[in-house]
């Protein structure tokens, strides 16, 4: 199979002669089978072009031995297609379109940060502000963890976009990045003019950092502008499409659709209708999708195995064993001899050689799942987020024994959103408000708000046993690791800072969480309301079972400060009645509208004066 190379590069450099420069490289590339495409301005050049690599690399040097093009510098990625259908050389005003007079990247550029010093800064926590200057489709599928996006739909809202933005970003050390640079070499002159003095660009952009320093600090993937649609931090193609009809970025679940007909519709178009659907029927779609059950009819289940760069080269079996060794070498023989590892259509053995950025598929076929709770009820919807009242015993992620069986699945099948996603995590066996966002750029920014504690959080408990006080708190950290019985335990240290193990092997993390006695109940038991302050795995579980208050109905945090095995729902899950523990209020900000909001789960029926 052929291999091509893809290269994108940009050079700002006073050109003349347009017409007939457009001539000749249009003949260069048509000699040498290449497509993709050239632009040309008095500004400088922008291509971004794939081709088999030695008539490509000829081509190169032929275009950096000219001495206006020698500063040339290009970035390279690999495909076993060719992504583009032809061969485009074009003149334009601009090699990037912005549409503002007097940026003169070649003479007055900013300053260029490379990846690996971006990279050592980020590794030292250094105070930063990320500004991803992309469009919001782009960062949408990819960005660096806690970067500020300018929020665009086109480059040349870049300007307007920049007089929105708080006037403490000009204090501050700003790093403004995009795919390549190009747009950067822009956008950072124009920052400087606007009272930026302390503004930086990535050199090289996003494919540059990948190629030096991979995914550290990423989070996702890289949008390019071909049929690739993505490529992953191994500058490998990531499995995304795009629709033809309505532009969306689809995941490879997306495409296998029923749906999905290619250069007609996915699943995100395919039922489109002008009217604006109810929170009552939403539910009642949901309700009725999952009725029965969707993974209680058996099925062939597809768990993907994505091959990294670190395996390339390794024989099947071998990497399985690196990936996956828990699960043992016999396990992993069985599964080879019954062909259940695939390709595609085809079969791979012990000794099939693997290539990075493959995607293999883990075959189970007559996959049913155990039983769940899956009366969900929509509390809320708008453009950007869907809120949902969850339900007992249920999965908010696919895993272990459930993947259609779990909140997240369905609410994506079931309504044809297969770019939801949760910005935070409740408990398969806790009810209450679960907050879905409908693209990755609306879920990072929510994430970023829960891990900067700007969202406010009210539980309602039934706890064993009755408070001294009507108001009381704990502040005992929380290890970060989990116990032999699978949960995490109040860390004993006293001597010993958050985040610190002080040699003792056991890390932790700060916690508070602060409980009011509602209502003592005859049969012994306690209503508590708790608002948890920061957001740490099982927290109001285990600070109130640390203080003697076990949650009603809780398996794994016993009475008497016993620590119980974890109880998954593998095992009879129809028979696990829900903790006592409900997600009442959530408050925050609105990722679009900035406004205040407070999301209402009703009070569940245990919860009531006797």
């Amino acid at each position: 199979m052929d291999r091509y190379l893809n290269i994108a590069a940009y050079h700002f450099v006073s050109l003349d002669d347009l017409p007939l420069r457009r001539r000749e490289l249009k003949l260069a590339c048509d000699s040498a089978d290449l497509r993709g495409t050239v632009l040309l301005s008095r500004e400088g050049i922008n291509l971004f072009i794939a081709g088999l690599e030695t008539p490509l690399r000829t081509f190169l040097k032929l275009l950096t031995d000219r001495p206006e093009f020698s500063g040339l510098e290009v970035k390279e990625s690999w495909s076993d297609h060719q992504p583009f259908n032809r061969m485009l050389v074009r003149l334009k005003t601009e090699i990037i379109s912005m549409g503002i007079a007097g940026i003169d990247p070649r003479n007055r550029p900013s300053p260029k940060l490379k990846a690996k010093e971006l990279k050592q800064w980020l590794d030292e926590g250094r105070e930063l502000v990320l500004l991803d200057v992309r469009n919001d489709y782009e960062i949408g599928i990819g960005t660096f963890f806690n970067a500020k996006s300018i929020g665009v739909d086109h480059f040349r809202n870049f300007p307007a976009a920049v007089s929105a933005l708080p006037d403490e970003l000009k204090d501050k050390p700003v790093v403004m990045f995009c795919t390549g640079g190009i747009r950067c070499e822009k956008a950072g002159p124009f920052m400087q003019q606007q009272g930026y003095e302390n503004v930086y660009q990535l050199d090289g952009g996003i494919l540059k950092y990948f190629e030096e320093c991979g995914a550290a600090h990423y989070d996702g993937d890289c949008f390019v502008f071909d049929k690739r649609v993505a490529l992953n931090p191994e500058l490998k193609e990531s499995g995304l499409g795009m629709c033809f009809a309505c532009q969306a970025i689809l995941t490879p679940e997306e495409m296998e659709s029923p749906l999905y007909v290619v250069e007609e519709s996915c699943p995100r178009c395919s039922h489109q209708s002008s009217a604006q659907p109810t929170i009552e029927s939403r539910s009642v779609a949901i309700r009725s999708f999952a009725t029965p059950l969707p993974g209680s009819l058996p099925y062939d289940n597809m768990r993907p195995i994505r091959i990294p760069e670190r395996q390339d080269g390794v024989a099947m079996k071998g990497c399985l064993m690196a990936l996956y060794g828990h699960f043992g070498e016999a396990f992993w023989d069985e599964e080879l001899r019954l062909g259940r590892i695939r390709l595609g259509d085809r079969v791979a053995d012990g000794e099939t050689i693997v290539r990075s950025g493959q995607r293999y598929s883990h075959w189970f076929p007559n996959t049913v799942e155990p039983d769940v709770n899956a009366n969900i009820d929509v509390l809320y919807e708008d453009d950007a987020l869907l809120v949902i009242n969850k339900p007992a015993p249920l999965p908010m992620h696919p895993s272990g024994r459930f993947n259609r069986n779990s909140l997240t699945w369905i609410l994506r099948e079931a309504l044809r959103m297969h770019g939801l996603r949760p910005v935070h995590r409740l408990d398969a066996n806790t009810t209450g408000v679960a907050v879905f966002a409908k693209t990755r750029a609306i879920a990072g920014e929510m994430q970023r708000r829960f891990d900067a504690l700007e969202v406010s959080k009210t539980y309602l408990a039934q706890c064993v046993g009755v408070p001294a006080e009507e108001h009381f708190r704990c502040d005992a950290p929380i290890t970060r690791t989990r116990t032999k019985a699978g949960g995490r335990e109040i860390a004993h240290h006293s001597d010993m800072e958050p985040d610190e193990d002080c040699g003792t092997g056991v890390a932790q993390d700060a916690a508070q969480t602060v409980f009011t006695c509602r209502h003592l109940r005859s049969d012994g038991t306690s209503l508590i309301e708790a608002k948890p302050i920061t957001g740490r795995t099982n927290q109001i579980r285990i600070h109130l079972w640390h203080l003697g208050f076990p949650i009603v109905g809780d398996p794994t945090y016993l009475a008497g400060q016993k620590l119980g095995q974890i109880q998954t729902l593998d095992v009879a899950s129809s028979l696990i009645q829900p903790m006592r523990l409900h997600a009442w209020k959530v408050e925050f900000r609105h990722p679009q509208t900035r406004q205040l909001i407070e999301m209402i789960a009703p009070t569940p029926v245990w919860y009531v004066d006797e």
